[in-house]
């Protein structure tokens, strides 16, 4: 499955363009509150961190592509409020009933927020999954990069990085692992690395060949090299 979300090193898409250092955080105040409400949103427990990641990522190629970065998240939140029940699409167009959602009582409050947003979402988690890999050791990532339990789905290697050649710098501990997650299948928490690539690994032709990338890469995705 094409995966057009995934631009990281891609070749052809033009320089970057940092934003000036005065830039305001937010272009448009609607921004503001399509962060908000989808921070809001995810506070009534109908779904996960990696479920919300990927509503954005399986938006249309052509809206994906012609949508602004908050046009994205708040496009991801419409299709989750219907998928899960919390609105319909009379609901979003104004046109639904004006009846108490069940949900309204965990609601983020307003005086609960800074906490809430101080608090986090931390996703280590204790794992039965061995530790398979040592510092310094040389390891290379899956081929193709996609999801091992469901076809086209959620997964945090990057293309670019795929078949690629690394070593292990340090680990990270054990985490929930985002291919499970994004579907419903358990949190499957394993251990996550951080593991160093030669530019020359991931380009043809690197600028500096003697560059390196470092991704935090889950045991999942890795194989002795």
């Amino acid at each position: 499955m094409t995966r057009v979300h995934d631009m990281g090193g891609r070749f052809g898409d033009g320089p970057i363009s940092p934003e000036a250092e005065n830039a305001p955080v937010f272009a448009e105040d609607w921004n503001a509150r399509a962060l908000a409400v989808t921070l809001a949103s995810g506070f009534l427990g109908q779904w996960n961190i990696d479920i919300s990641r990927h509503a954005r990522e399986r938006l249309s190629p052509k809206d994906y592509t012609r949508f602004s970065y908050y046009e994205k998240w708040i496009s991801g939140l419409a299709d989750l409020l219907v998928e899960h029940g919390v609105l319909t699409l009379a609901d979003l167009r104004g046109d639904g009933n004006d009846v108490p959602s069940p949900l309204a009582d965990r609601r983020l409050k307003a005086e609960a927020v800074s906490a809430a947003l101080a608090k986090g979402g931390p996703a280590d988690r204790p794992s039965k999954v061995s530790v398979r890999f040592s510092v310094g050791q040389q390891v290379v990532t899956n081929r193709p990069a996609a999801n091992r339990l469901v076809d086209g789905g959620h997964t945090r290697l990057p293309i670019y990085a795929s078949g690629a050649k690394g070593r292990v710098l340090r680990l990270h501990g054990t985490h929930v692992l985002p291919d499970s997650n994004a579907h419903g299948l358990g949190e499957a928490p394993e251990p996550i690395y951080a593991v160093a690539f030669p530019a020359s690994e991931l380009w043809a032709n690197p600028e500096h060949p003697d560059d390196e990338v470092v991704l935090d890469l889950w045991q999942s995705y890795l194989e002795p090299a």
